[in-house]
């Protein structure tokens, strides 16, 4: 059960980039970053939400299951804003080097004026 958690809260994003709000534009990104760092993407699912009464934007929420667990990230182009949370088990290998490099692979496409991230050890 020993597993390897962080998350990441992205704030002053740059609202207009591609991925905070194009569906296909934060898939493709994030199925290539977790191909990058090597781990196996075995599903996903990617969602664009209506804009809230009053907001021209509206932000998407991804996740890729992961064969080692989770990728999920949420978008807020109203609130330049996004929130990354990448978790994987260490069953039969230490994967915490790849969970690192996946997260530090993904956050400066959006441009964050600031970053605030947390790591916990799992199990």
């Amino acid at each position: 059960m020993q597993g390897l958690h962080l998350v990441a809260d992205l704030r002053g994003c740059r609202a207009d980039l591609p991925l905070m709000s194009d569906v296909e534009a934060l898939r493709r990104h994030c199925l290539a970053a977790v191909s990058d760092v090597g781990l196996e993407a075995v599903g996903e699912l990617f969602h664009r939400f209506t804009p809230a009464p009053g907001e021209s934007q509206s932000g998407v929420t991804g996740v890729v299951l992961l064969a080692e667990s989770h990728l999920a990230l949420h978008t807020w182009p109203e609130l330049q804003a996004v929130t990354v949370d990448v978790y994987v088990c260490n069953l039969g290998q230490d994967n915490g080097a790849k969970a690192r490099a996946l997260m530090d692979g993904l956050l400066p496409a959006f441009e964050p004026q600031t970053v605030q991230a947390q790591e916990l050890a799992r199990g």
